[in-house]
């Protein structure tokens, strides 16, 4: 038997433009997210951040919220009530993901699921005209 290929990516959707970040990452804890939250700010700054986020542990971190409260001018946050993916834009973007980049498809290493994944991230960002319809709920 095979180990599973799988990959840790954060992800955000700009909701008006469909803008699409992403950053690859080993593990999901409180560091690794106020990381990319940083990256996030320094991508938008100087215009302020609202950011709505589900209810993965690391966001419910202490430590997350401290950063939060310090940042507090560049990003305001609001979480999704438990158990609702219907309500996160971004459940949407990866369901195109799984559809267009890796669906009934074998990824022989995770070097191949990197590179599937990659292009089909690119491809968003190039040409968010193909996830905008997937946003129209949201917006």
């Amino acid at each position: 038997m095979s180990a599973r290929n799988t990959l840790k990516v954060f992800g955000t959707i700009e909701l008006y433009l469909g803008r699409f970040l992403f950053h690859f990452q080993k593990v999901f804890n409180a560091k690794t997210y106020i990381e990319y939250m940083e990256q996030i700010i320094s991508r938008y700054f100087p215009k302020k951040i609202f950011l709505i986020q589900d209810n993965a542990a690391y966001h419910k971190d202490k430590d997350v919220w401290i950063w939060f409260k310090e940042e507090r001018k560049y990003i305001e946050v609001f979480n999704l009530p438990a158990y609702s993916p219907e309500f996160n834009a971004l459940e949407n973007i990866w369901h195109h993901v799984r559809v267009n980049g890796t669906h009934n498809k074998f990824f022989p290493t995770q070097d191949a699921l990197y590179s599937a994944l990659v292009s089909t991230f690119r491809s968003i960002q190039r040409n968010p005209e193909q996830i905008m319809g997937r946003l129209r709920p949201f917006q």
